[in-house]
């Protein structure tokens, strides 16, 4: 609203400016010409608005005593706001009205809906103002969809975190005064200190990829990127998950085209390789494999994570990557989870330009995807290629 604010005070000072040289015309006696609005500038504007109008960012529509259209920027038209000389946003044209009957500038928030099919509905903070003394009005209505958007996502992220956090806390309160009644039981201490342990180790990993999330959201590209060997990264990202797949028998299994190498950050990538493998790990039964591999794909690397799952309903596909989103909420809780995981693969593919895409069916698996651009634009092995896939194993 402060820009519509600011702009508001432009167009003022050139108005004013304007009106105060042209509204008196030389006289004959006592008489004043009152000067015609057509007389002011072609389409009915005083000198020097409709400079000003093409260059507010802000969509701005000028309307005559008729409520015709005399000038409307791209902006406007390309939102629906105006078609032809007409202002086609009722809520508009009434809060119009309203400002040349009584000369009161009036602020407001409205939504229009989407002109063509399909499209979402706009969401404007408009500001109408009188414009000079002969029924012109001033529409000026920036877009806050995307404000708007941002603040219901930070609204939800802020309730989910609140939530997430609550769970563990309040468990671990909950079994410490468990421990404290149970002083004189041993077997009871022990058994419920590993709970605690638990709970507090999920309570870690909450906090460990929140500060992740945060360092790495707004698709905002990689600050120091360097040359990050594929290989190594999956590797390190490989042996990180190792416990937790030695632990349900699930055997690890690196392979593809060796020798590749990206544009980025190294950390950031383990980092998403490590969440895409525990994923896996905790979806799939025991005594099956999880197998990351690597590919050239044109002007990219391709890193896909593939496992022997559970697999996940196609409703869901499209919401897996966001925040605290869970397809089984029961199932998720028991693995250790935090939900945001393939969140943060999200932002970490997005950082580097990259993307994250999904293939799964129900009880045969899944196959996570990353396209990351390759180094120097081609994708070409730093080691010759191999046609057969090596394969390294580990439990």
């Amino acid at each position: 609203m402060s820009e519509l604010m600011a702009s508001l005070a432009v167009l003022a000072g050139f108005v004013v400016g304007a009106l105060a040289v042209m509204a008196v015309r030389p006289v004959t006696g006592r008489q004043r010409a009152v000067v015609p609005i057509d007389d002011l500038q072609p389409g009915g504007l005083p000198q020097g608005v409709a400079s000003v109008l093409a260059v507010l960012p802000s969509s701005a529509v000028v309307l005559d005593r008729e409520d015709r259209v005399l000038r409307a920027s791209s902006a406007a038209r390309a939102f629906g706001l105006v078609r032809g000389d007409r202002l086609m946003a009722a809520e508009l044209l009434a809060l119009a009205r309203q400002v040349r009957r009584d000369g009161e500038i009036r602020e407001s928030e409205i939504e229009v809906a989407g002109h063509r099919f399909g499209q979402e509905a706009t969401n404007f903070a408009v500001r109408v103002a009188p414009l000079g003394p002969y029924g012109q009005v001033l529409v000026l209505a920036e877009d806050q969809t995307e404000h708007h958007r941002v603040e219901a996502v930070r609204r939800d992220f802020v309730a989910n975190v609140s939530h997430e956090l609550k769970t563990p806390v309040g468990a671990l309160s909950l079994l410490a005064e468990t421990i404290q009644d149970a002083a004189d039981d041993p077997e009871a201490v022990t058994r419920f200190a590993g709970r605690m342990q638990h709970e507090a180790a999920r309570l870690t990993y909450l906090v460990q990829d929140l500060i992740t999330l945060s360092r790495i959201q707004g698709a905002e590209p990689v600050p120091t990127p360097c040359p990050v060997p594929v290989d190594e990264a999956v590797h390190d990202a490989i042996d990180r998950c190792n416990t937790t797949a030695a632990a349900k028998d699930i055997t690890l299994v690196a392979g593809g085209v060796e020798g590749l190498q990206i544009w980025g950050d190294e950390e950031l990538l383990v980092t998403a390789l490590r969440n895409l493998i525990d994923n896996a790990v905790a979806y799939s039964p025991e005594h099956t494999r999880v197998v990351v591999s690597a590919r050239p794909a044109g002007d990219s690397v391709e890193i896909s994570v593939s496992d022997q799952g559970i697999g996940i309903p196609e409703s869901a596909q499209e919401r897996i990557f966001e925040r605290f989103f869970r397809v089984d909420t029961a199932r998720s809780r028991a693995t250790g989870g935090t939900g945001l995981g393939l969140a943060i693969v999200k932002h970490v593919a997005a950082a580097h330009n990259g993307a994250i895409t999904v293939w799964s069916k129900e009880g045969s698996g899944s196959t996570f995807t990353l396209r990351l651009p390759a180094l120097g634009g081609v994708a070409v092995p730093a080691t010759p290629d191999i046609s057969t896939i090596p394969l390294e194993a580990s439990k």
